[in-house]
């Protein structure tokens, strides 16, 4: 017999120090709460309660990924995990982990103050850029934060006295196979536990910084998060970086200036709105936006764009996860990441929901997806909507398309349903789902379109039906004659044309503003964005106040046009007839779109002059862009008016 620690403690043991983490990054939590208590003065105490509640979950992932080497040597079915030197060894690297941890959490109490936001994984890039002003300024935050340092120095000292107060006991006991049958079933279900730990539970994708909009409002989402998590999920991911093409902030604004000032009419207009963003509706598949003949798969929408002002237009992005910051935010996809799931997911954003909130209107969000999907019901949150309608509140499994969610046609009559009892004002997003691969039409439905000759055409006729469908039964009710309708597509999708296969062409999605007796049809030449459908929407309804987009608006006819890309390192500017390319250094291409796709060449040479000003004015986007994202600068604030 041998004598060594009883096995099934060191589980106990183990579980019991892992709560005393929990409930010290519960307690740091507290202390950034106090220190910084002027930034969340709207809390109330059931606000205050649901953000502490909803920042375990973030807690839980954090103590398992820095506590990972601890798990490990305490669950790895072997005899010498019972050992005083192997215990000594993991329960130091219990203490370096957690007690950094809170170092972390401690450090941002102060730096939020000048962020606004927790910090990410660019934090590093910083500190390396000014190493030297870093160790000389060291000392002078620990004076003049001598209370954040001491904070964290008790905290973490009475971690580590409660920590080492609980202990193993020694316990004979024999290492047959029983004992390694039982240690390695533990050592598995133990694994299991941690990966749903650190994922967040069981929904489909892990979660992410955003996914704290879950639990309070945009502006408070970093008293829900924890440092260590944020840096962990945006490390490897830092998707900006500060770029200084102008040295001169003045010639900076006058190349490019996101910031809107609007002229003050008496009041905003009380118009509802209601904006439908159709899955897949590349222009590609739109007859009315490819000349007298053509043929399209989407006569109901052709029959709109005749009576309404349209463009042939530009997504912002090649998803839809890109697709909604740009339609609602008026923020395109400028990075390798998608600002949902970036490392900036958590900044304060202005949007159609919490511009118009301040007017007294409503918001609501409908997507029949599975909730969760893609982060859209935590980005509406961040977004200011009041309400979020997905395959959970829609609560009948029958029309579930077995694969995405809610068939298009019975999640429009859902959406018509709810709109018929909301008061107005009102501003409805719809975003459907039906004409996203694997294109599922109802079976009622089956034989009834034209399969086209690419797999999407049947479902993007059917999806086409439903949207008509819904406006036509709509158009009986009294808040109809009232609303500003716009459509558009997320993105586009499946092509034959080659026109529509160019760096230009896999962006060309529809635009288009409808509301009778209040909007001339017309179908316009000009250069138009996912980025232009806030600012149009504002300019439409006299919005009074200034706002940020990265767009303009296409009501005003003296705005500047153009559309701006990014993907695989390349942006693409479209702007005055051109395509400019840049991949963040240099022009890689410039090309004439009044030519056609397969006889384009590249002209950066041949036309530098346009090329350098295009660059220009691309560079001027960038360093915005990158500059507000980074330091939570996409808001107005009062300096900005």
């Amino acid at each position: 017999m041998r004598r060594c620690y009883y096995s099934s403690h060191v589980y106990l043991v183990m579980l019991a120090r892992l709560l005393i983490a929990l409930l010290f990054f519960s307690l740091s939590r507290l202390l950034f709460y106090l220190f910084n208590t002027q930034f969340f003065g709207d809390l109330n105490g059931i606000d205050l309660l649901e953000a502490f509640l909803g920042g375990m979950r973030f807690d839980i992932s954090i103590v398992i990924i820095l506590s990972a080497p601890f798990i490990l040597m305490n669950t790895i079915p072997i005899p010498a995990r019972s050992g005083k030197t192997w215990q000594l060894l993991a329960l130091a690297s219990f203490y370096i982990t957690n007690v950094s941890g809170f170092a972390l959490n401690m450090i941002d109490t102060v730096y939020f103050r000048f962020t606004s936001k927790r910090m990410t994984a660019d934090i590093f890039s910083f500190i390396d850029a000014g190493e030297d002003d870093m160790m000389t300024l060291i000392p002078r935050f620990l004076i003049d934060f001598k209370w954040e340092f001491l904070s964290w120095v008790f905290l973490s000292m009475i971690f580590i006295w409660i920590s080492s107060r609980i202990r193993l006991k020694k316990k004979e006991i024999k290492h047959g196979i029983r004992y390694y049958v039982i240690n390695t079933i533990l050592f598995l279900l133990t694994a299991f536990i941690s990966i749903i730990g650190i994922r967040g539970g069981f929904q489909l994708r892990p979660f992410t910084i955003i996914n704290a909009g879950e639990y309070t409002a945009a502006k408070n989402v970093s008293l829900v998060l924890n440092t260590p998590f944020t840096i962990v999920k945006s490390w490897g991911h830092i998707d900006l970086e500060e770029v200084s093409y102008f040295t001169d902030e003045e010639t900076l604004i006058a190349t490019y200036q996101p910031i809107h000032h609007p002229p003050t009419p008496d009041s905003t207009n009380s118009t509802n709105v209601v904006l439908i963003i159709m899955e897949s509706f590349g222009t590609e598949y739109i007859g009315a936006l490819n000349g007298d003949g053509s043929k399209g798969y989407t006569p109901y929408l052709d029959s709109i764009i005749n009576q309404g002002f349209a463009f042939k237009a530009y997504a912002n992005g090649k998803q839809s996860i890109e697709a909604l910051p740009a339609i609602v935010a008026g923020l395109p996809s400028l990075s390798g990441k998608p600002y949902i799931t970036s490392a900036y997911g958590g900044n304060e954003i202005n949007s159609m929901a919490n511009l118009l909130k301040a007017k007294g209107y409503n918001s609501s969000f409908f997507h029949g997806g599975r909730n969760g999907t893609m982060g859209f019901e935590f980005f509406v949150g961040m977004a200011g909507f009041d309400t979020y309608y997905g395959k959970d509140e829609y609560g009948n499994d029958d029309d579930f398309d077995g694969n995405w969610g809610i068939y298009d046609d019975a999640f429009f009559d859902f959406f018509k349903g709810k709109l018929d009892v909301t008061e107005e004002p009102f501003l409805a997003a719809f975003f459907s789902l039906s004409s996203h691969h694997p294109y599922m039409v109802p079976e009622k439905y089956q034989g009834m379109f034209d399969k086209g000759t690419l797999d999407i055409h049947e479902s993007i006729m059917y999806a086409d039906y439903s949207l008509g469908r819904f406006m036509r039964q709509a158009s009986h009710e009294e808040w109809f004659k009232n609303t500003l309708f716009i459509f558009t597509a997320d993105h586009t999708s499946l092509s034959d044309d080659i026109a529509y296969q160019s760096r230009e062409g896999i962006y060309a999605v529809p635009i288009v503003f409808y509301m009778p007796g209040k909007i001339d049809p017309e179908i316009s030449s000009e250069i138009a964005q996912h980025s232009d459908i806030l600012p149009s929407m504002l300019g439409f309804m006299d919005y009074d106040k200034p706002f940020l987009s990265f767009g303009n608006d296409l009501f005003d006819t003296t705005a500047c046009r153009f559309s701006v890309s990014y993907i695989d390192g390349i942006y693409q500017l479209i702007k005055d007839g051109w395509s400019l390319l840049y991949d963040g250094k240099d022009v890689i291409g410039l090309y004439a779109l009044d030519k056609p796709v397969n006889s384009r060449e590249n002209e950066m040479y041949s036309n530098s002059d346009i090329a350098d000003e295009l660059a220009n004015f691309l560079k001027a986007i960038i360093q915005q862009y990158n500059h507000r994202l980074i330091n939570n600068q996409l808001i107005i604030r009062a300096e900005d008016e």
